[in-house]
């Protein structure tokens, strides 16, 4: 367990002392030394996390963040909070602990592409379909980065890799896919290589009420260098994706010139310059729907056929199971009393549960 090298005299503006101190980045930078390869992706998350800290008003002693295994996890190290890095793909349940001791506490879970979906699969599906309010960010390279350079879940199908020579004859889990099906409230795509959008997203997230899970793409230099090329905010690329916007057409290309329509149930590419479709026909974006269907559609995109959606899937409000749990144990306090456990241990070997 990490714990942040906080002063007791210390103030911040979120804790009502009587010295208020606004705080900053620096803040939440920790004094150990960052040891990522050289133009990994984790940098750039690491930075904006650091950035978006300091503006959510609230006292640093109340954040904790959570990791797993692998080059993703080294994350609670690096941030100047409390947290756990704990073992292999068990984050969201360590993570889903933390939250439910203590409610007022801003949770967030740091796990990878091997760690979160592979072992960790059904810990990741499960807090979600929960509704627990904590953040999971999600790193994915499609690759094994800590371990040397074995396909990952995520790895495209026919990727070569040390552990596939011939190429891999697994279809890849899509985690945004995944989530949706989880009924997850807050399913987002971002990219390391746009910290602006990065940003705007990871705030987003912070701000929801419920499990927001966030998939983060990202490039690993050493094993697999140029993952979502095509989905970075480069000069030749950056047309070449598409940013949701709730309540706007879905629309990409230079100014905007093409577009998604809907077409014998069936999504399309559709060339607004040329008159082959008008604005009227392309597909609105809705993150608020109930339904996840739209949202699925959208996360179904994927190259060569289609640009790379990145954005807001889906953000809906639902109540979350912390403040259902709470519920029932307040109601079942002022009902029959709060328990003693101690006389429930010594009362003998059977007790029965009404």
């Amino acid at each position: 367990m990490s714990s942040p090298l906080i002063d007791e005299a210390e103030k911040s503006e979120t804790t009502g002392g009587d010295c208020l101190r606004i705080l900053t980045r620096k803040d939440f930078q920790s004094p150990q030394t960052v040891r990522w390869c050289p133009g990994c992706g984790d940098y750039s998350i690491l930075a904006q996390i650091q950035k978006i800290l300091p503006e959510l008003g609230i006292a640093r002693e109340n954040f904790v963040f959570v990791s797993g295994i692998g080059c993703s996890s080294r994350f609670p190290y690096y941030v100047n909070t409390y947290g756990f890095h704990g073992i292999h793909g068990r984050a969201p349940s360590i993570a889903t602990g933390v939250k439910c001791a203590n409610p007022d506490l801003s949770v967030w879970v740091v796990t990878g592409d091997g760690d979160g979906l592979s072992i960790g699969t059904n810990h990741v599906i499960h807090t979600i379909r929960r509704n627990i309010d904590l953040n999971i960010l999600l790193f994915n390279n499609r690759i094994y980065g800590l371990t040397k350079g074995q396909y990952s879940p995520t790895s495209e199908f026919g990727k070569k890799t040390k552990s596939s020579p011939m190429g891999t004859i697994e279809q890849p889990i899509r985690p945004i896919q995944m989530a949706l099906a989880a009924e997850g409230t807050f399913v987002a795509r971002t990219i390391a290589a746009d910290p602006n959008h990065m940003r705007q997203t990871l705030e987003a997230a912070a701000n929801h009420r419920g499990t927001s899970f966030i998939e983060i793409l990202q490039n690993c230099r050493v094993f697999n260098d140029r993952a979502f090329e095509e989905s970075s905010a480069g000069k030749d690329t950056k047309d070449d994706r598409i940013l949701l916007r709730h309540g706007e057409p879905i629309r990409f290309g230079t100014g905007g010139g093409r577009g998604i329509a809907v077409r014998n149930m069936t999504p399309q590419v559709v060339d607004l310059e040329s008159g082959e479709a008008s604005v009227g026909e392309l597909l609105i974006h809705d993150a608020q729907a109930d339904s996840p269907a739209l949202a699925a559609l959208l996360a179904a995109l994927e190259p060569p056929e289609f640009p790379v959606a990145l954005g807001v899937f889906r953000n809906i409000e639902r109540p979350t199971y912390d403040e259902l749990m709470l519920s029932q144990i307040a109601a079942s306090t002022v009902q029959r009393g709060r328990g003693d456990v101690a006389k429930l241990l010594n009362s003998g070997t059977t007790w029965e549960v009404d």
